[in-house]
């Protein structure tokens, strides 16, 4: 057996003391499961919610938004305490915190108390996330192997924002909207005993005080960012002191934050992981990715239900091969890195995903469905393709004791990425559909200013106005928006080509090579802890070059 094989063989058996590795990754993916799924299934009982509880236009608002605002917020500081005080310690903490706020969602009968509710998902989501991959980092220290586990994380993940909204719908055909968040008890009652019994208990360095301050900083810089790149996304004028606000205290917090981490001697978050060019580019490679996916997603859904007049179960329906291509692709994922590196790996999915795009560009008012499935599949593995070699890169390039920050890095940018394209994209729609409402023959110029906001809106208004005025605004209105879909679509290509661009500056190949002696981790039995689950011990790094 060569040196190589038998430190892969060693470090497995190390990693995988106490629990089988595989049976631990279908743990953590039932974790991931259940958060993804929490992210979208509400989205479906909105309307039964408004009916029950009847919430104000801002309470249903934050209904809505406070479980990723909270969520994205509080990854760095949660993913950092798990590296200081055991990550399967602040997993299993979030599966309770999960199932308790679960049950009082689902019991809410006021707006307030469920926003309230929303909000402690959000933080047991948090604790879930960067914890599921920092405990897949230590218990997959071959990368090759790694790299797989990481591909059926990544689809899984693809899995639980397909199937929320039709679970949710599902529900809500037989029982009260609360159905929604009652079916994360019996999980967490299940996941909490499992995850104590069969998961590794796993810490970084402990050198220093964890710095509560800087997490403190962090969390709630990242709040004040998030909230206003939410605000953006929702149309609010982007000088607006609603939006302007929380934008400049975000990011003067985290300008502080970083300021802070690079002065101290033990720092929450050890910025030089952002010098090494592997790391730094994967996290951008991830922002932009999810930039073009959100944003993308949301105008295809109104596409597809106000121009092509879909019902919402025939729009999930044609959004779903973009979902299966996406497992696809993170089941591929492996393989695919392995032959052709993190670079190429991410380039070419920029660049399929970008090609779908153009794809799409021939979208016209008639339904083309052919060209959606070619598109959408396109889409879905071209993105999967990207994310997963980004995600990989990234992890891979961090140093052991790191993953906890590390993987909340990635989190946190997955979450921006996502806000900010749907700030940015739906400004470049608003911009390209509005002002062809102006001057349309027969209709006023304030029906004609209400029209301009949304296509919804204008056809509210077209059917008021009726007769020859309002068939007039509901074909411009429709043309409009084709219009404005196609330029979104061509600026959407042109992010995605700089992504490729950007790609460049990732390693050439997936180095997999044997660890200096002595850098293995030992992870202890969950059932029998040791001074080694205190101590500063750390799996090797597999080093990538390029």
């Amino acid at each position: 057996m060569s040196g190589t094989t038998t430190a892969a063989v060693r470090r497995r058996r190390e990693a995988g003391a106490g629990a089988n590795r595989w049976v631990v990754l279908v743990v953590l993916c039932a974790s991931l499961l259940l958060v993804a799924l929490d992210a979208t299934v509400l989205h479906v009982a909105v309307p039964a919610v408004t009916e029950d509880l009847r919430p104000g236009a801002m309470e249903l608002l934050w209904i809505v938004d406070v479980y990723p605002l909270v969520c994205a917020s509080l990854l760095i500081l949660f993913g950092t305490l798990g590296d200081r005080v055991g990550r399967r310690r602040v997993l299993l903490l979030g599966y309770a915190l999960f199932g308790v706020a679960s049950a009082a969602a689902a019991l809410s009968d006021d707006a307030r108390l469920l926003i309230a509710a929303r909000a402690l998902l959000g933080v047991g989501g948090a604790m879930i996330m960067p914890a599921t991959l920092s405990i897949l980092r230590q218990v997959f220290p071959d990368r090759r192997e790694r790299a797989l586990a990481i591909g059926v994380w990544s689809a899984v993940a693809a899995v639980g924002a397909a199937v929320g909204p039709l679970l949710g719908g599902f529900l809500l055909e037989h029982f009260w909207w609360g159905s929604v968040f009652l079916i994360n008890i019996p999980l967490m009652l299940v996941s909490l005993p499992v995850g104590r019994l069969l998961l590794p208990e796993s810490t970084g360095r402990r050198d220093g005080p964890w710095d509560v301050v800087g997490a403190l900083m962090a969390a709630a810089g990242l709040f004040g960012l998030v909230l206003g790149v939410k605000r953006l996304g929702g149309g609010e004028a982007p000088l607006g002191p609603a939006t302007l606000v929380p934008l400049l205290a975000g990011a003067a917090l985290l300008a502080g934050f970083v300021r802070r981490q690079r002065g101290r001697a033990h720092p929450l978050v050890d910025l030089r992981m952002f010098t090494r060019p592997a790391f730094s580019t994967s996290v951008g490679c991830i922002v932009l990715a999810m930039l073009a996916l959100v944003g993308l997603e949301l105008i295809a859904a109104q596409y597809l239900q106000l121009v092509l007049g879909l019902s919402p179960l025939q729009t999930g329906l044609r959004l779903l091969p973009l979902t299966v291509a996406a497992m696809a692709a993170g089941l591929l994922g492996a393989r695919m890195l392995h032959r052709f590196g993190p670079r190429t790996m991410v380039g070419l999915g920029f660049c399929l995903t970008a090609a779908a795009v153009l794809t799409l560009t021939a979208m016209g008012r008639e339904d083309n469905a052919p060209l959606l499935l070619t598109g959408f599949v396109l889409l879905g593995f071209g993105l999967e393709t990207t994310l997963f070699g980004a995600y990989e890169s990234m992890l891979s390039e961090a140093p052991p004791e790191q993953s906890g920050g590390a993987a909340a890095i990635g989190e946190t940018s997955y979450q921006l990425g996502a806000g900010i394209g749907i700030a940015l994209l739906g400004s470049v729609m608003n911009a390209a559909y509005a002002p062809r409402l102006s001057s349309v023959p027969g209709v006023p110029a304030a029906d004609a200013a209400g029209a301009s906001h949304s296509l919804g809106e204008a056809y509210e208004v077209a059917d008021r106005l009726g007769g020859s005025s309002g068939t007039a605004l509901h074909d411009a209105a429709c043309a409009s928006f084709v219009h404005g879909l196609h330029v979104t679509l061509l600026v959407s290509a042109g992010l995605l080509l700089l992504g490729a661009v950007m790609a460049l500056r990732l390693p050439r190949t997936m180095e997999c090579g044997a660890p200096p002696a002595g850098t293995l981790a030992e992870v202890p039995s969950p059932r029998e802890p040791s001074a080694a689950s205190a101590s500063s011990s750390s799996p090797v790094r597999a080093e990538s070059v390029g």
